[in-house]
């Protein structure tokens, strides 16, 4: 049996557990509006006969609808936050489940709880609001879980036993908006969470084409993540993965 994930870039990462095969938030383009993706681009392999696929909020670098047009839309099911139903449905997915805080579903062999973040849920100005979420999966005796986009928040510590904790640790450029977590606070997040093992995300995979601070914001963010961990959280084994790179469970 499999049980491996696989980060693909960004909040993106392919979650293989008791038989399932769960992407999150899929950005898989190559560009997005002013942002594009360094390094090679998205093996489709990746994200090819996926049982479902989880949004933790409606941001555009969360949920890109031109990525999810690119996934078998007849065999993947769709979990959003709640009040983002009406704006998957129009991309065609033949289930669509919406989740708030606590809420919970079964996809094949693997259990999944929605849980709670700390962040905008707001499209733009005038566009969708939704819940935000980060998500717990549990298969083959194994709990991971997905912080989505959030800040530190103290609830964290109710998350109960994890194995793997799928931590963002940055953003999209060279400067953090409220609502995220950066090296030190992510690091402040696993010492609260006590996972297993932590993985660093959402981070120097998509960055504005032209802007002098981009080599360091693009390189720096994971290794002040794992160097802060060993003050903080030295029982947390932090592997820090490249944008394709998989970890066995």
């Amino acid at each position: 049996m499999t049980r491996r994930v696989t980060w693909l870039g960004h909040s993106t990462v392919l979650i293989e557990l008791g038989g399932a095969r769960i992407l999150t938030d899929p950005v898989l383009r190559e560009r997005m509006l002013h942002l594009r993706r360094v390094g090679g681009p998205v093996d489709r392999a990746h994200h090819d006969e996926l049982d479902a696929v989880l949004i933790s909020h409606v941001h555009h670098d969360h949920l890109d609808l031109p990525s999810l047009r690119l996934l078998d839309r007849e065999r993947t099911r769709l979990v959003v936050p709640v009040g983002a139903g009406r704006l998957a449905a129009k991309e065609g997915f033949a289930a669509l489940t919406e989740l708030a805080p606590g809420g919970t579903t079964e996809i094949g062999g693997t259990h999944v709880r929605a849980v709670p973040a700390v962040h905008g849920g707001s499209r733009g100005p005038l566009g969708t609001k939704a819940e935000t979420l980060g998500f717990v999966v549990e298969g083959d005796g194994l709990r991971v879980y997905f912080a989505g986009d959030t800040d530190l928040f103290d609830e964290m510590t109710e998350l109960g036993a994890l194995d793997l904790a799928l931590i963002p640790v940055w953003g999209w450029g060279p400067k953090l908006g409220a609502g995220h977590l950066d090296p030190e606070r992510a690091a402040e997040a696993i010492a609260l969470i006590e996972p297993r093992i932590a993985i660093p995300i959402h981070w120097g995979t998509f960055f504005p084409r032209l802007h002098r601070d981009r080599a360091r914001r693009l390189t720096e963010p994971p290794r002040e993540f794992a160097s802060a961990a060993a003050r903080v959280a030295p029982t947390v084994d932090v592997r820090v993965l490249a944008p394709g790179d998989a970890l066995d469970l």
